[in-house]
C-alpha cells in the first residue's frame, strides 16, 4: 500500500497498540479486526446521525453508540453483546456486516479501551482516503500475521494497482471480482476511476461509481464482513442500498450478471474439496466437481474452475485480468481443454510471470493473465500472447524488500494500455535477456500441451556464483521451492492413499 501520512499513521498505530494486551488475552488479530469493524461502523452511524447530517442511521433503539459508550464493566459487556445480537437480525448491509456476531473481547476493562478510542476520533469527518488507508494499514497487519493464516486473502497492493493501471476501467462499466476478500480490486479500480476522470465524472457516473459499478463474492464468512466493512469506508455501497458483495461459493453456480471487467486473485492451493465425516467418525476431504453446463470441462483443480466461470461472467466484449499459478499454464488433461477454449475464444494478449516473495503464502509461482473475451467466431481469436518475464533475476521479499508499484512501471509501459496494438518486443536475438517477448498462436499451439509456460532469460545464479542473491533470499528461494514440492507430495500422497482404499 503508498505510504501512510503521518495523521493516518499516528492512528493505525494507536488502533493497532491495544492488540497487545488482547493477544495476551488470547483475542487473535482477525478477531480484533472484526471487534473494530463493529465498533467504527456504530460510531460512524452515530456521528451521521448528527448535525450537519442528521441522518436516520437504520440502527434501532437501545442499540446506538449512545446506549454503550459511557458503560463499564459487565455493563458494557452485556449491552454490546445485545447490540451485536439484535444487529445481526437486521435486513441490508447492516445485517450483513453484523450477521453471527459475537463479543471476542472477553475483558470489560479491554472492551472500554477499544470503546474509549473509538470515541475519541471523529471517523466521519475524515476524509474516505484516510479511514480507507487505516483499515487497509490494519488488513496489512493482520496479513502479515503468518500464524492467523489471513495473507491468503490479501493481494500485494502493488500488484493490484497495476494490473487495474493496465486495465483502465472506465466510468459507467462493471467490474466484478468473484472471490474479492477485503475488496482491494474494488478499491483501486475506484480510486483509479475517480482520479483519472476527476475532471469529467458527473453526479450520475458518481452514483453508478458508488452504487452500481461492483459485483463481489466472498466465501469466508469473516473476510465477508471485513471486505463489507472497507467498502463502505471507501465509500461504496450504502447503508440502505443494495450490499454490493454477497457471501458464497462462487463456482456453484452461474449468478446471471454479465460484466465489464473481472480483476481477481482466486485463493490459492489447487484442489477444490469438502470436508465430510465418515461412519467411523473419522474426517475425510473428497474433491469437489463442480458440474456447470457452460464450462468447458469438469475439473476439482479450483483455479482451472474459476476461469471458466470468468470467463462466464464477463459480457460478450469484457476484459479479465486474473492471477493464476503456474499450473494452469502447464497442466495436461483439463488444464490444456481451459488453455485452448481461451485461445480460441478471447485475445490471451499477455502474461505476466510474476516474481517469488510477494504473496503472504510461501511457494507461490504465479502469473497474471490478461484476456478479452470475443464474441462466438470460428476463428481462433488469439492471434499473439506477450509474455512478460518479471521472475528470473528478481529477488523480493515481504518485509526487507518488498516489491513496489514502481518495480512494474516497466511492465505497464510495455503493456502499453493507451494502445496494446503498437507494442514493441525488447526481446531479440542480439538481446536475449530482453523480458518481454511475443510469441504467435501458430507457436503456442504446437507447444506441448499448448503449454504458456515459457522462460528464456537466463538465470544468472545458475551460470555465475558471484551473482548469487543475498543469503536470506537465497534462503526464502530454497523454503518457497521446499514447500511447493512438499505441497505436491502430499497431493500425490492423498491421491494414492485413495486409490488403495
Amino acid at each position: 500500500m503508498a505510504e501512510l501520512s503521518t495523521q493516518t499513521s499516528s492512528i493505525v498505530s494507536k488502533v493497532w497498540g491495544l492488540c497487545n494486551p488482547l493477544r495476551d488475552d488470547g483475542v487473535s488479530y482477525g478477531d480484533y479486526l472484526e471487534q473494530l469493524t463493529y465498533l467504527i461502523f456504530l460510531k460512524m452511524a452515530d456521528e451521521y446521525s448528527k448535525p450537519p447530517y442528521n441522518r436516520d442511521s437504520g440502527i434501532p433503539a437501545g442499540c446506538t453508540w449512545q446506549d454503550m459508550r459511557s458503560l463499564k464493566g459487565t455493563e458494557l459487556e452485556d449491552k454490546y453483546k445485545a447490540i451485536l445480537e439484535t444487529l445481526g437480525k437486521q435486513s441490508g448491509l447492516l445485517g450483513s456486516i453484523f450477521f453471527q456476531s459475537s463479543n471476542k473481547i472477553s475483558k470489560a476493562a479491554i472492551l472500554k479501551r477499544v470503546v474509549d478510542m473509538i470515541d475519541g476520533e471523529k471517523w466521519v469527518s475524515m476524509s474516505s482516503d484516510v479511514k480507507g488507508d487505516i483499515y487497509e494499514g490494519l488488513l496489512q497487519k493482520n496479513a502479515e500475521d503468518t500464524k492467523s493464516g489471513a495473507g491468503q486473502y490479501f493481494t500485494p497492493r502493488s500488484l493490484i494497482r497495476t494490473m487495474v493501471r493496465c486495465m483502465r476501467p472506465e466510468p459507467g462499466k462493471t467490474i466484478a471480482d468473484p472471490c474479492c476478500g477485503s475488496g482491494g480490486f474494488f478499491l483501486a479500480s475506484q480510486d483509479f476511476i475517480a482520479n483519472e476522470y476527476r475532471e469529467t465524472l458527473d453526479r450520475e457516473q458518481k452514483e453508478f461509481l458508488k452504487n452500481k459499478t461492483f459485483y463481489g463474492t466472498e466465501l469466508v464468512p469473516t473476510t465477508f464482513k471485513l471486505c463489507l466493512m472497507n467498502l463502505y469506508l471507501h465509500n461504496i455501497g450504502d447503508i440502505y442500498g443494495d450490499v454490493p458483495v454477497k457471501q458464497a461459493d462462487a463456482l456453484l453456480t452461474d449468478p446471471g450478471y454479465r460484466v465489464d471487467y473481472v480483476l481477481t486473485n482466486p485463493p490459492f492451493g489447487k484442489k477444490s474439496s469438502i470436508t465430510f465425516t465418515n461412519e467411523e467418525g473419522e474426517t475425510e476431504d473428497e474433491a469437489l466437481v463442480y458440474n456447470r453446463s457452460e464450462f468447458w470441462t469438469t475439473s476439482s483443480n479450483k483455479q482451472l474452475n474459476f476461469v471458466q466461470h470468468i470467463y462466464t461472467i464477463l459480457n460478450s466484449t469484457g476484459k479479465a485480468a486474473v492471477v493464476v499459478p503456474d499450473n494452469v499454464l502447464f497442466e495436461g488433461g483439463a488444464g490444456e481443454t481451459v488453455r485452448e477454449q481461451l485461445l480460441q475464444n478471447t485475445d490471451l494478449h499477455t502474461i505476466l510471470r510474476l516474481p517469488t516473495g510477494i504473496f503472504y503464502k510461501q511457494g507461490v509461482k504465479a502469473n497474471v493473465i490478461f484476456f478479452d473475451k470475443r464474441p462466438a467466431s470460428p476463428e481462433r481469436q488469439t492471434r499473439e500472447v506477450w509474455i512478460y518475464d518479471f521472475r528470473t533475476n528478481i529477488h523480493f521479499t515481504l518485509k526487507q524488500n518488498p516489491m513496489k508499484e514502481s518495480d512494474l512501471d516497466d511492465f505497464v509501459a510495455c503493456f502499453n494500455p493507451e494502445n496494446r496494438h503498437q507494442r514493441k518486443e525488447t526481446w531479440s536475438e542480439e538481446n536475449p535477456d530482453g523480458r518481454w517477448r511475443r510469441f504467435t498462436v501458430d507457436e503456442i499451439w504446437k507447444r506441448d500441451k499448448k503449454s504458456l509456460d515459457i522462460f528464456w532469460v537466463k538465470d544468472k545464479s545458475l551460470a555465475d556464483l558471484d551473482n548469487l542473491p543475498e543469503p536470506d533470499v537465497l534462503a526464502e528461494d530454497i523454503i518457497e521451492n521446499l514447500q511447493s514440492a512438499l505441497e505436491g507430495f502430499q497431493a500425490l500422497q492423498a491421491k494414492l492413499s485413495k486409490k488403495s482404499q
